[in-house]
């Protein structure tokens, strides 16, 4: 066994192009820049994810309790499933075509209707943002129509987001964060159903983590997935002449680039991870976009393979008792915006400076710029 070797890799190789380094580091590397562990194999990944009593998220450094509070993310063992089954109901995966299906297809729709005769869109601020906003509006029983009340969701997400990156990133959390949060809560509270004997507080808190994750990821997983069809045109004219291959297209999307690309764990006791020595009390990253990566599971895994036979096998959506709660939800709302976006823009085109994904801990094009007709 080894204490593990230190890793001369920085904060902006990791938001930047991390592939490349996540593939050197693979299976586990000790990296200062973090000061921690960074777990980029599959399999070391999954040990990881799967054994909550050895690597937590219970800890006071983890970076989303430091914004929005104790919650469903940052709770372990029966307290953890107290908080999701609070929220488990509403999002069900044998309900959420039938509960969500006709709304986000309306609001695909009702989006690309407001594009009206022009031949140019940012499908960021224009179609992703505002349709994960306002599917996690619907979901928390607000007016998920309501575009004013929509546009005021993004605000507030937005400045939590920011404030859990600074922390990442080894910033404290940003005071807009916690006025952003103040904001929050004062507009659920009254709204939201007491689930589990729960308080208002923690209700609250995990409204943030469902509104967080919703919009974030979902968000995120719209733009990448475009960005690939967009920028291979190979994949783009096969999906375009076989429509049914959409969702293996938001598959692979989400293997090459997760929108949420690592999850934090802290160590509760000395482990030992594919051969590494971990010591109690250490901060373990795993890296799911590195996980996705992993040749041992997925031949040729730089390459967007639409007919990849294992691609459900990626950990975008992590694994173990924290495997998120909302992502047949979040794959719907993928599916659903991509095909309409070929069918209702059959000649859509990138813009020439259009960003790749880029994000220390959210990936995602900062913008989607494109143009058609």
């Amino acid at each position: 066994m080894t204490m593990g070797r230190a890793a001369d890799v920085s904060l902006e190789d990791l938001a930047g192009d991390p592939h490349p380094h996540l593939a050197r580091l693979r299976p586990l590397a000790r990296v200062p820049a973090i000061d921690g562990f960074l777990v980029t194999g599959r399999t070391a990944a999954l040990e990881v994810l799967r054994d909550a009593e050895t690597f937590t998220v219970d800890d006071p450094r983890f970076s989303t309790s430091r914004v929005v509070g104790s919650s469903m993310l940052s709770l372990d063992g029966p307290e953890h499933e107290r908080h999701r089954a609070a929220f488990a109901g509403v999002i069900r995966p044998r309900d959420v075509t039938d509960r969500f299906a006709p709304f986000v297809t309306t609001a695909v729709e009702r989006r690309l209707d407001a594009f009206g005769h022009r031949d140019h869109a940012d499908l960021r601020t224009e179609l992703a943002a505002p349709l994960a906003a306002s599917v996690v509006a619907q979901t928390l029983g607000l007016d998920g129509r309501d575009d004013a009340a929509v546009g005021r969701l993004v605000g507030w997400y937005r400045a939590i987001v920011a404030s859990v990156s600074a922390i990442s990133a080894g910033f404290p959390p940003t005071p807009v964060g916690a006025e952003a949060m103040d904001a929050l809560g004062e507009h659920l509270r009254g709204r939201l159903p007491h689930g589990g004997g729960l308080p208002t507080e923690a209700m609250v808190s995990n409204a943030a983590v469902v509104m967080f994750g919703g919009i974030e990821t979902t968000e995120g997983m719209i733009l990448n997935a475009l960005w690939y069809l967009l920028t291979i045109p190979g994949v783009l004219e096969e999906v375009r002449q076989h429509p049914d291959l959409v969702a293996a297209a938001v598959e692979e999307s989400l293997r090459l680039e997760p929108a949420a690309s690592r999850v934090d764990r802290f160590a509760t006791r000395p482990a030992t991870v594919a051969g590494t020595d971990i010591e109690a009390g250490s901060l373990v990253v795993v890296s799911l976009a590195g996980a996705n990566r992993d040749p041992d599971e997925f031949p040729d895994p730089d390459r967007f393979d639409l007919h990849r036979p294992n691609g459900r096998r990626h950990l975008a959506f992590a694994a173990g008792p924290h495997l998120c709660l909302g992502m047949d939800l979040a794959r719907l709302e993928a599916r659903t915006a991509v095909a309409a976006v070929l069918r209702r823009l059959p000649d859509v085109r990138l813009d020439d400076d259009a960003p790749p994904p880029a994000g220390l801990v959210f990936r995602k094009p900062d913008r989607l710029p494109v143009h058609w007709g």
